[in-house]
């Protein structure tokens, strides 16, 4: 049995990937109290439509049972159930206008003594639990519903059994870091194409940003001492039976040094390494800033 469980702050896309997975065929269940976990994979056990089941447990569940659930996970994974725990973020700014934009309550302000923004960060608080032990964390803050979607359907319904994903994510510092990076690389002391008037609206995808960089020294050694370094933990992250690396490289706008580290980074580790993705983050935005 495989069992997937959503979790998160309220308004950071639960929902979105909930519906997600139960269009890809996994038997969903909405808010599922966190103590019903047990007896539901015990259930899963004699029925053969129940091989791929996706939950979804948030704030709304007794703190009794959020403070359990580092016991439950351990009867689950001893059990042989193939355990899945994803937990989606956002930054606090982005919640509240969402919140704003539905007009929606947050659960924890329905007693009128917390407002919402201090309801948002004791959600955090009381959700620490599956946070802490989540392989995989996303941050929704930029991402669309669709991309959200897509994200889930390529890194959870899709992914390799028992292999760790590499990620390599390109970003860019004035955007805000990726709440979900494990491992963060700053390269805004390299050269930067951004001061050359012609390759100012080219990308690190495209050729003649990669000759410009390439012209100089600096790129070449930050390119072999960020891959020397992941070669070398790459191993142990591995070991301690992470699903999920995300190495993200960062420079000012996310245009032009970034992209192309992370694209010379990822198409190496490919031959190294059994699942290597490469996503850049600034090129999906509609309006992506200028690196500078």
């Amino acid at each position: 049995m495989q069992l997937v469980i959503i979790s998160g702050r309220s308004g950071s896309g639960k929902s979105a990937a909930l519906h997600a997975l139960e269009d890809l065929g996994y038997y969903a269940i909405d808010n599922l109290p966190a103590g019903l976990l047990i007896p539901l994979a015990e259930q899963a056990r004699v029925q053969e439509n129940l091989s791929r089941v996706a939950v979804s447990i948030d704030a709304r569940n007794l703190s009794r049972d959020l403070d359990h659930f580092p016991t439950i996970m351990r009867e689950l994974n001893a059990d042989g159930v193939d355990v899945l725990v994803v937990y989606l973020n956002a930054n606090a700014k982005t919640l509240m206008e969402r919140f704003s934009a539905t007009r929606r309550r947050h659960p924890l302000t329905r007693d009128g003594q917390l407002s919402l923004n201090e309801a948002i960060e004791e959600e955090q608080k009381l959700l620490d639990p599956l946070a802490s032990l989540a392989q995989l964390t996303l941050d929704t803050t930029r991402l669309s519903v669709h991309e959200l979607r897509n994200t889930i359907a390529e890194q959870v319904a899709r992914r390799p059994h028992q292999t760790s994903t590499l990620l390599f994510q390109s970003f860019g510092f004035k955007r805000g870091v990726p709440l979900d990076a494990d491992l963060i690389f700053d390269v805004r002391c390299l050269p930067n194409p951004f001061w050359d008037i012609k390759l100012r609206d080219k990308t690190g995808l495209d050729p003649e940003v990669a000759s410009f960089l390439e012209q100089y020294e600096l790129p070449e050694q930050m390119y072999n001492d960020i891959s020397q370094f992941v070669s070398h933990w790459l191993p142990r992250y591995v070991q301690s039976s992470r699903s999920y690396i995300t190495v993200g490289i960062g420079c000012t706008g996310g245009q032009h040094r970034s992209v192309y580290l992370a694209e010379r980074l990822g198409q190496h580790f490919r031959q190294l390494h059994d699942d290597v993705q490469i996503r850049h983050r600034e090129l999906a935005a509609p309006s992506p800033a200028a690196d500078h």
